[in-house]
């Protein structure tokens, strides 16, 4: 069983992993999720809710991999192996439009993934929506894109007038 989601963000491979991997700044912009540890294979992580995510459990999966700006991965076990199995990935995939693909996927398993996810697939999905958005505001305003997608020109100063941002009209 699989949970699956995509997002397309104006901003650079490096910087959606940035984001995605500094895990210190997560209170600053992800409302779901609070996660302690590194990205490094082998790591142990904390991986707790956010203010948004009330209910939701904490768990300490351990990194498979983590292959930069690409992929993240990581397994975490509810209790024990064998009972509630989750295969959290993260991919970043650079497109030709200039933009990244950001998908974020988890594959469950175990005895009880069937009835768990019957009743809160639903609240886990949009809740890997909400991180997907809240990743692509945070790297699109590290990188200064304009939310329209409009390139802006910055005009410097020569002495006749002062320093202006023009954004170029659509």
């Amino acid at each position: 069983m699989e949970i699956f989601t995509a997002i397309d963000i104006d901003a650079s491979p490096e910087t959606v992993w940035s984001v995605l991997t500094d895990f210190d700044a997560y209170d600053d912009w992800n409302p779901r999720t609070r996660i302690t540890g590194r990205a490094e294979a082998g790591e142990r992580l904390v991986v707790a809710p956010g203010p948004d995510a009330k209910g939701m459990p904490t768990f300490r999966p351990r990194v498979l991999r983590a292959d930069e700006p690409a992929e993240l991965r990581w397994l975490g076990h509810r209790y024990v192996r064998g009972l509630f199995d989750g295969e959290h990935t993260f991919t970043i995939e650079e497109r030709d439009d200039g933009r990244t693909r950001f998908t974020q996927s988890e594959t469950f398993g175990g005895l009880l993934a069937r009835p768990l996810l019957r009743l809160y697939g639903e609240d886990t999905e949009v809740g890997f929506e909400a991180v997907n958005a809240a990743l692509a505001e945070r790297a699109e305003g590290i990188e200064g894109r304009p939310d329209d997608g409009r390139p802006e020109i910055r005009i410097d100063g020569n002495g006749h007038s002062a320093d202006t941002e023009v954004p170029l009209s659509g």
